[in-house]
């Protein structure tokens, strides 16, 4: 038996074990072929209820666990996704439409993502407070509970394991919402490998499902912390929805992020740089390039180099053809980015490459000519399609930076003291000197400002324990304290 053998997740969820659901279930379809792949389980409301309600149950014997043996089973964890690697990449390459590379990248991340988590249980988890009294003072960190950990169909393996490794770790139970679209890279597959790692039975728990189910994880009773990664409409209302019932949310949410080529900076390791930050995974990533502002000493030949690029990167099949694009996740998100490249073209902007697709296969496309006020240049699209624009200084450029809502990540190339400069002026969460926009570690603190999140919430112990405990002050005195009364 393979570990995402079809007879033991088929039509079920995992709730202390495999089992069929009270919601039906949901076709997995891939959206290179068009084929059903299988059939997952759809949780219900009340199914829900039910995991989270098991999930703080066996949340308190796993938090006890020594933090030897949390730490074990992350490292088992690790191993099993280089174990399982080839299976678990061609579910990502069918159900996710992703190029081979990506689908390596997604579980070689997984498995970091792991290994990193297994050092938080011995990770210092509090301090040693002054305090005016005679008595002993500290603040320590505590395991929250149980979180939820809902995640979208782009990255669905290192979008769910980013928050579930670490939260584990700090001794939470999970409820993980995946994407319905992707439900086995970003949701089956969690579960099997950490049911293979030996986590205790209703510490983990997958319940696949719609808006109904999204709402039911973030409001369900036991559940202290939503992790939410997805679009910002989304996030806004998974925000309220947590506000209103006190829960604590980390929201990740969408991206327009430029990428800023300064006068000198080399044409060709520009284009390359741009032409990956805008296709790769077909755009569909919230760090994606979102637009491109070039000197206008470079302008004219930069797009002609990103269109010539364009033009040679092979679109198709991932599993069948050695292809640099794959097909977008359906065909809702296909029609809005040809809604917004056709737009943008008809607003003034001139196609110099793309705009046009076959099934769900959308050309690289590039927008050369494009204004700030066209959808192409304010919307975070979530396709293959980059906007370019000139600016004639770099002041010029930070105030064109600077105006859209997003705030999530900024690349800037060339001479590296103007672009301190504008790293320093440009609000975001995340900048990259040299690089395209498109980077993640597992190490690493990430988030955006702004309609892009609230802040850095995953990657690196401070922003993990910070995420996934709570601070409790704590006192002790040698003998009961004398008081007035």
């Amino acid at each position: 038996m393979t570990l995402l053998d079809a007879e033991t997740w088929q039509g079920k969820i995992y709730l202390d074990g495999w089992i069929s659901p009270t919601g039906g279930t949901r076709a997995v379809v891939s959206p290179s072929t068009g084929a059903e792949l299988g059939v997952v389980g759809v949780a219900s409301v009340d199914d829900v209820l039910r995991a989270s309600t098991r999930a703080a149950e066996a949340q308190k014997d796993w938090a006890r666990r020594t933090p030897e043996d949390r730490a074990a089973v992350l490292r088992r964890a690790g191993d099993l996704w280089n174990m399982h690697a080839a299976e678990i990449e061609l579910w990502s390459v069918r159900e996710a439409g992703s190029i081979a590379a990506k689908a390596a990248l997604e579980v070689h991340t997984a498995a970091n993502e792991c290994y990193e988590a297994a050092a938080l249980p011995t990770h210092p988890s509090g301090s040693v407070l002054p305090s005016n009294d005679e008595r002993w003072s500290f603040a320590r960190q505590r395991p929250v509970g149980v979180v939820s950990v809902i995640a979208p169909f782009n990255f669905p393996l290192i979008l769910s394991i980013r928050s579930v490794a670490p939260a584990l770790a700090l001794g939470n139970a999970v409820l993980l919402k995946p994407d319905p679209r992707t439900a086995v890279s970003g949701g089956v597959a969690l579960v099997r490998v950490f049911e293979e790692a030996g986590l205790p039975a209703g510490v983990l728990q997958l319940v696949n499902g719609g808006v109904d189910v999204g709402e039911a994880v973030v409001s369900a009773p036991e559940v202290r912390v939503v992790s939410f990664t997805g679009s910002t409409a989304a996030g806004r209302k998974v925000g309220e929805l947590g506000a209103r019932h006190l829960k604590r949310t980390h929201l990740e949410l969408g991206g327009n992020n430029a990428l800023i080529v300064l006068p000198g900076a080399d044409l060709a390791l520009a284009a390359s740089a741009g032409a990956f930050g805008s296709f790769m995974h077909q755009g569909q990533i919230c760090m994606t390039t979102g637009r491109h502002l070039v000197h206008e000493s470079l302008h004219d030949d930069y797009v002609a180099a990103l269109a010539e690029k364009a033009h040679h990167l092979p679109v198709g099949d991932p599993e069948t053809g050695q292809v640099a694009l794959g097909p977008l996740i359906d065909a809702g998100q296909l029609q809005r980015v040809d809604a917004i490249v056709h737009d943008t073209v008809a607003a003034g902007a001139t196609l110099a490459a793309g705009g046009s697709y076959t099934d769900l296969y959308y050309s690289p496309t590039v927008l050369a000519d494009v204004h700030t006020d066209q959808r192409a240049w304010a919307e975070e699209i979530f396709g293959p399609v980059a906007p370019v624009l000139a600016f004639a200084s770099v002041d010029e450029a930070i105030e064109v930076a600077r105006g859209v809502e997003y705030g999530l990540s900024l690349g800037i190339l060339g001479d590296v003291g103007a672009a301190m400069r504008v790293a320093d002026a440009v609000p975001s969460g995340i900048v990259h000197i040299n690089e395209q926009t498109v980077s993640d570690e597992a190490n690493a603190p990430f988030g955006g400002v702004a309609a892009s999140g609230t802040g850095s919430r995953f990657g690196g112990a401070a922003a993990n324990i910070d995420a996934f405990t709570e601070t409790q002050w704590l006192t002790v005195r040698p003998e009961i304290a004398t008081y007035p009364f």
